[in-house]
């Protein structure tokens, strides 16, 4: 560390190449020890059979610095964004107003909100309800705010490898720390895998069937299976209940969508039986998409389930309020009240919020033709299209203007957020390059609640995924496959 840079200022770029060869090689032995592993693609069964072809999961090979005041900010608010979820699933008619416009272009949202009309029609109640979310944060070089830019409440993944990747990080600072002028005590402890394996074992033990199972929803070919095996031996070596002198192991099968249509019957008392076993919690790691629906199977598969007494993860109405829609209405003025009474947690939630406008508000559009810079639009839905930045957005606006067309419900226009362009190392295949980079940080949280009892809810680690920048109209954007990340707390916003 040369003379004047105080600890944990040595930039990324500037770390000798023999050491960075050294600490790469030490990576990738230590993530393939320790399971931080994907299903490589490059080998054509990996992704449906486990143990075939596995390799490192993409990762950051040093901690992303992170200012420790928005760190704690972020972490404060999953408790009330839990709340929050909550509140607002529980109002069907905020939930079918607000998609009112947009699904009538979106063939996969009609079809969620059709099965949610079906449980309000037969009265179908959740008493034991289980959110596993994250909440997606971005911090702004000029301004220095974090700003929430997604929340996700079905199939949030990495709860597995993210902890993992905290482990590998306070390993490689443990050994050269001192080389690299980073203390391995600033990152922070991620228990996101310990803590969702938590969550679900206590809704399993609040279903009351010892012999019932936890069934994980999964693609029939599924890159990043083993961060939801990971989840899975978690619960089969920790979760041993004692029920009337009797010890009882969780077990947990995983079914696709199809499968649960094939095998899946509902008995006469509302229990899920699958393939013969009695399902107490249904995990989701698939149903987030279109494309996890490619026929009628998968459809009649997600109803069953629904109309079951079993605790899903999410309910219907719990993944309805993940939607980009939702967080556009929850932006509203005085929207945020119509749930939540805690005046400071308002104050809290609302000022993360990043402005969010709908297409047919059309004095946020002229200020977009104005100063697109400003603005970036985004899908409602993240596989529903690619973002638009700088001047691609003026150039669609005026388009939509003279089409008249509706396709502009499908997009919202975001108040334009610009991270902190920082150095790191990436690794994948073995292999290492240095980049520019940007990251997002995500808070994983826990909720669960039997009818009025609150059980669980509260923050359960993060994820920090960093991607490569480029300038496109000499601003930057992201592009490339987010690598996995941890945090690296700093005292002041990250200037580097």
């Amino acid at each position: 560390m040369s003379e004047g840079e105080s600890e944990g200022e040595l930039e990324y770029m500037d770390v000798d190449r023999k050491l960075v060869d050294r600490i790469a090689k030490d990576s990738v032995v230590w993530s393939c020890f320790h399971g931080l592993v994907v299903a490589d693609k490059s080998y054509q069964a990996s992704g449906f059979y486990p143990g075939i072809g596995l390799a490192h999961a993409p990762f950051a090979l040093l901690p992303a610095r992170f200012p420790e005041k928005e760190w704690r900010e972020a972490s404060d608010l999953a408790p009330i964004i839990n709340h929050l979820v909550h509140r607002v699933s529980s109002d069907a008619t905020f939930l079918h107003e607000s998609f009112s416009k947009s699904k009538k272009l979106d063939e996969f949202t009609s079809r969620l909100l059709d099965i949610h009309s079906k449980m309000l029609q037969i009265n179908k109640k959740e008493e034991i309800q289980l959110g596993l979310h994250r909440s997606d944060y971005l911090l702004d070089e000029k301004t220095k705010s974090l700003f929430l830019v997604e929340l996700k409440t079905i199939s949030s993944p990495f709860a597995g490898l993210s902890s993992l990747v905290t482990q590998l990080h306070r390993y490689i600072l443990s050994r050269y720390g001192k080389l690299l002028g980073l203390d391995s005590e600033r990152i922070p402890a991620n228990g996101a895998l310990d803590q969702y394996a938590e969550a679900l074992a206590k809704a399993w033990s609040e279903y009351n069937n010892p012999r019932a199972v936890i069934m994980i929803v999964v693609l029939a070919e599924e890159q990043n299976m083993y961060d939801q095996y990971l989840v899975s031996t978690v619960l089969n070596d920790r979760y041993p209940f004692l029920i009337c002198y009797n010890t009882y192991n969780i077990t947990t099968i995983r079914k696709t969508l199809a499968e649960v249509d094939q095998q899946g019957e509902i008995l006469p008392d509302g229990t899920l039986s699958v393939d013969g076993e009695a399902v107490s919690v249904i995990y989701f790691r698939a149903g987030c998409t279109p494309v996890d629906y490619p026929s009628e199977s998968e459809w009649r598969a997600r109803l069953l389930m629904e109309r079951s007494c079993a605790v899903k993860c999410p309910s219907i109405s719990y993944h309805l309020v993940g939607s980009k829609r939702i967080q556009q209405e929850l932006a509203k003025p005085g929207v945020l009240e119509r749930f939540l009474e805690n005046k400071d947690d308002i104050v809290k939630l609302r000022k993360c919020f990043a402005g969010l406008w709908s297409l047919d508000d059309s004095d946020i559009v002229e200020k977009a033709i104005e100063s697109p810079k400003l603005f970036m639009m985004k899908p409602l839905r993240k596989e529903g299209g690619k973002n638009i930045y700088g001047y691609d957005v003026r150039e669609t606006l005026l388009r939509w203007q003279k089409r008249k067309t509706i396709e502009d419900a499908a997009y919202f226009l975001m108040q334009r957020i610009f991270p902190t362009i920082s150095s790191t190392v990436f690794m994948d295949h073995g292999l290492w390059i240095k980049e520019r980079a940007s990251s997002e940080l995500g808070i994983f949280s826990t909720y669960l609640r039997n009818k009025d009892k609150v059980i669980i809810n509260k923050q359960s680690g993060y994820l920090m995924r960093t991607i490569g920048s480029t300038l496109s109209y000499g601003e930057p954007v992201p592009w490339g496959f987010p690598m996995l990340d941890s945090v690296y707390l700093t005292d002041e916003p990250n200037n580097t």
